[in-house]
């Protein structure tokens, strides 16, 4: 059978076909993602130790009795005239905390012969001494449930602000050394995540939270310190 005979229709095809495979390649991308090769992950930390400047106490009044009301109103008493005392002091944040009641019951678990309620306070300041003399004062009538330590906002703040050129620099140090080790001419930053972090409050010894039985007490503080740190985390790319 003889070809067909190549007319202009026949061109007009043939050149749109050329031109959909042009416009086909040209929606690749102008230039394939190279790969990246001698990709090396780092980790450096800075860190610092810095003296705890908050002091947080709690302080609680509990009680029992046979009436409800009378035992609400009793432990009110005690925990409105510690709160008016604690307002007068400068410097000392001072709170409501939580407070709660349940019923006590007979032998057999049956009858319920009274009820007992516990209502605490909250009290923080950057002024460990007039703290501790007004916590002092008010073991007299209450009893203390808790001492606590810790790192203020801004105090921690400022000392992650510190760390982040370290923990950069610390880095920075690593990826030099890594790339001179491996013979590199030099190297990129392909990431680098920072992070924060700082250990826990410091507690006191057990001795500084017993109860004022009989004269006012002012417990031996040692507030300790806490730590504080900055974790830079990358990846870098080495030349050779």
């Amino acid at each position: 059978m003889r070809p067909a005979p190549f007319t202009r229709n026949t061109l007009t095809r043939t050149t749109a076909v050329i031109g959909l495979l042009a416009s086909l390649l040209l929606t690749l991308p102008a230039q394939a993602e190279t790969t990246r090769y001698n990709q090396i992950s780092l980790r450096a930390e800075a860190q610092q130790a810095i003296n705890n400047d908050t002091l947080s106490v709690v302080l609680y009044a509990e009680e029992q009795h046979a009436d409800p009301a009378t035992l609400a109103e009793r432990i009110s008493q005690r925990v409105n005239q510690a709160l008016d005392t604690a307002r007068e002091v400068e410097g000392v944040q001072v709170a409501s905390g939580s407070r709660r009641s349940h019923p006590v019951y007979d032998d057999k678990r049956k009858n319920i012969v009274a009820w007992r309620e516990r209502a605490e306070i909250r009290l923080e300041s950057n002024d460990f001494a007039t703290l501790s003399i007004l916590t002092g004062e008010l073991l007299t009538d209450l009893s203390l449930s808790g001492m606590q330590f810790s790192l203020s906002p801004a105090a921690r703040q400022a000392s992650e602000d510190a760390l982040l050129a370290d923990a950069i620099d610390a880095f920075r140090q690593r990826a030099d050394l890594v790339t001179e080790q491996l013979g590199g001419s030099g190297y990129q930053i392909v990431s680098l995540n920072l992070q924060t972090q700082s250990a826990g409050p410091h507690y006191p010894r057990a001795a500084t939270m017993m109860r004022a039985e009989a004269d006012s007490v002012t417990p031996d503080l040692e507030a300790g310190e806490a730590s504080v740190s900055v974790h830079a985390d990358g990846v870098i790319e080495v030349e050779l």
